[in-house]
């Protein structure tokens, strides 16, 4: 948390705030662009003062960040097992997660398109860390650089793949995405199996 004093965030007076906070920011989002909110429209509507958010959230950012961070929580590291090996299954898995992440935040978020770049970031680098953990439980260090860069190429595939879906209309389940592609994408990761 940041601001002045970090606040016990175990607090159920916190944790209220927080969502106050949150669910104003949200409800902000799905009307106006994301760059044209400011923190008395988010702090007017959760109806608290600034010091207040401040204590909570740096900035609209940092609240975006929490947001993301908590849906990405959410959506997929509660659907995939972190300590499984990375299989076609596994794969399967981040594909069905991250498409349903997609499709949420479509209907959580009217304006998605003005945050769609933040979103990129931050799930492509979420997506990056939990990849880089499957793959690198048991290696030396001599192959952790190349299983990070195939970390960063497997998260950045599997993001643009989703990310195309959602673009394009969703013409087939997030199930038939998987398994139509997931055995294209550890084909192109052989060093993995």
């Amino acid at each position: 948390m940041s601001g002045v004093f970090s606040p016990n965030p175990n607090d159920p007076r916190v944790i209220r705030t927080r969502q106050l906070i949150v669910n104003a920011f949200l409800m902000h989002l799905n009307k106006k662009d994301f760059y044209s909110i400011t923190i008395r429209d988010i702090t007017e509507k959760a109806t608290i003062n600034r010091a207040t958010f401040y204590a909570h959230f740096a900035d609209k950012y940092e609240l975006l960040e929490s947001v993301l961070s908590f849906a990405f929580e959410q959506y997929v590291l509660n659907k995939v097992n972190a300590q499984a090996p990375l299989t076609e299954v596994t794969v399967k898995q981040l594909i069905t997660s991250l498409c349903n992440y997609h499709d949420s935040s479509n209907q959580c978020i009217k304006k998605y398109e003005s945050v769609a770049p933040i979103f990129e970031e931050n799930i492509k680098t979420q997506l990056e860390q939990l990849i880089l953990q499957i793959i690198t439980r048991e290696t030396d260090q001599a192959e952790r650089k190349t299983l990070a860069n195939a970390a960063t190429m497997l998260s950045w595939s599997i993001y643009g793949l989703t990310y195309r879906w959602n673009l394009e209309g969703r013409q087939e389940s997030p199930a038939e995405l998987a398994e139509r592609v997931a055995p294209l994408i550890m084909g192109g990761a052989g060093l993995l199996n």
